[in-house]
């Protein structure tokens, strides 16, 4: 790479001279300055690119390792055309950028003019934010072959075990509010109100314009207040939602029901996280446990993990195949996943891949003596009552709740989740005027207690299978490992990476930006124990 030397230029301000004196008389001497002063400094952009660096691994893989022409057919401009900035330095720049918590454009083309760094990558180029965008937003074709560029390296740095996998997501806010979410009859109500609210806006704004010129009038106690501007937001806004009406039926979730759409982005979703209700993504990742390298990673616009386990399982044997494995490369490795996956859909797919699966129920920890002590679970056990508290009437077949009172056998057997239950029901003035009733009935209206004992399960309840397979010591064990595996990734990504939200729209975008961070964690796997 050539040497490169800097002139800079500065500002004649002139030069400030301060004499000072001490106690004793003497005069104080400072060192001279003078901003109209040209400095010539010399810098070698190859030697900011310091190995062991992860600038350093950036530039090398991206040269050397990763297939760029992959963008070739999206430039046609060899006869005629402006030059196009080369998909290498784009590319640098983005993961660089990422790795460093810029994840917006106009951050990316400020640091390529002030920092050295990204200057280095560039060659002293500086790519405008409207060409960092649109080249991330439209990378839908090449950004798995890249990602298997990198993923083809950790390989071959016998950074992946092959033994063991985990499976989590993260929730990350969307370039969306929530406040613009909502059915459809409720975005038409909502339509119908900011119409109101300006036919009311305008009434009222007409009775200012005929008072305008009275000096001492005022509207509402205060003085008269111009509301053209907030008028022409509203109408915007009304508009906006009418046009996305015309344009989107109702959103359908799994089950065929209806959930809420979103103006700005009907791809993304409402998810409850620990830290309240976000309009977002649920950006889900596949790690190997060896390296905690990331082995295929998608973004979900669904809370839910129910239906996940199928096409991240699907997306990772593609990947494992271009590294040159055979389709059933998964088949009796180990997987672990939280109590979010458990489901039906996810276990029958575990089945079919034949994945020697650890995924448990939501219960599983209530179930386990280790936790017993606890008292996040030992207030479960002891607070509410549970079937061990009511008594058995075998003469009658009848229970008594710990008030005494009578449950009888009312309903045939029901089947919830797979299991068999008989139900026994109470009384509903009894259960009324009990005074252990908040122990027992959850909800502030009253009825009946349901009791429900378990007595059989359907055949082929997966749910039921797992959840003896992960209650033993060695199932624990091994479903224990999810957290030293799949937490760490996340951990990087939202915390060390600054990825705390979204900026593009749709899936697709959304996918190629959490795709991205994924290849920049793994290339800081391949710095710390790879060939960097």
């Amino acid at each position: 790479m050539a040497k490169s030397v800097v002139f800079i230029d500065l500002l004649s301000v002139g030069v400030m001279v301060d004499i000072s004196f001490g106690e004793d008389g003497a005069m104080a001497k400072y060192k001279p300055y003078n901003y109209s002063q040209r400095v010539m400094i010399p810098i070698s952009l190859e030697d900011q690119l310091m190995p062991g660096t992860l600038e350093f691994a950036i530039h090398t893989l991206v040269e050397d390792r990763m297939d760029i022409s992959v963008f070739e057919d999206r430039y046609n401009n060899d006869e005629t055309g402006r030059w196009a900035y080369d998909p290498k330095v784009l590319l640098k720049v983005v993961l660089f950028a990422y790795s460093r918590g810029l994840i917006s454009s106009r951050k990316m083309e400020r640091a390529c003019r002030e920092n050295i760094t990204f200057m280095a990558l560039t060659c002293g180029q500086c790519p405008g934010h409207s060409t960092i965008a649109a080249f991330v937003s439209s990378m839908r074709d090449e950004i798995l072959p890249l990602f298997r560029d990198v993923l083809l390296v950790c390989e071959e740095s016998h950074l992946l075990g092959g033994t063991l996998f985990a499976l989590d997501g993260c929730k990350v806010p969307s370039n969306a509010s929530k406040e613009w979410s909502g059915k459809i009859l409720d975005l038409k109500r909502k339509k119908e109100k900011i119409e109101k609210q300006v036919k009311d806006l305008l009434r009222r704004q007409v009775h200012v314009d005929r008072k305008s010129g009275d000096e001492g009038e005022t509207e509402e106690g205060g003085p008269l207040l111009d509301r053209s501007k907030q008028i022409e937001r509203l109408k915007k806004n009304a508009k906006r939602i009418g046009r996305f009406l015309k344009e989107h039926g109702p959103r359908l979730g799994r089950q065929g029901k209806e959930v809420k759409s979103n103006v700005t982005d009907n791809e993304s979703a409402n998810m409850m996280t620990s830290h309240g209700t976000i309009q977002g993504y649920n950006g889900q990742a596949l790690v190997d446990s060896k390296h905690q390298v990331v082995v295929h990673a998608e973004a979900f616009g669904e809370g839910q993990d129910h239906y996940h386990v199928g096409p991240m399982m699907q997306g990772a044997k593609e990947n494992m195949e271009v590294l040159g494995y055979e389709g059933d490369y998964f088949e009796g490795k180990k997987l672990v996943a939280d109590s979010n996956y458990s489901s039906p859909a996810n276990l029958s797919q575990c089945k079919a891949e034949r994945l020697d699966a650890y995924i448990p129920d939501i219960r599983f920890r209530t179930r386990d003596e280790r936790f017993a002590t606890q008292e996040r679970w030992e207030s479960r056990r002891t607070k509410r009552f549970i079937l061990e508290d009511f008594q058995y009437q075998k003469e009658t077949d009848e229970y008594l709740c710990p008030n005494g009172k009578v449950l009888g056998r009312r309903a045939k057997r029901v089947i919830y989740d797979g299991v068999i239950y008989k139900r026994y029901i109470a009384d509903r003035e009894d259960c009324i005027r009990c005074p252990l009733k908040n122990r027992c009935i959850k909800g502030n209206f009253v009825k009946g207690r349901y009791l429900g004992v378990p007595v059989g399960a359907t055949p082929g309840n997966l749910i039921k299978e797992m959840a003896a397979k992960v209650d033993t010591e060695r199932g624990r064990n091994i479903y224990h490992q999810r957290i030293a595996v799949a937490e760490p990734v996340f951990a990087n990504i939202k915390y060390g990476k600054g990825l705390d939200r979204f900026t593009l729209r749709g899936k697709i975008k959304v996918n190629i930006q959490w795709i991205l961070y994924c290849m920049v964690h793994n290339i800081g796997k391949i710095l710390t124990y790879g060939f960097a």
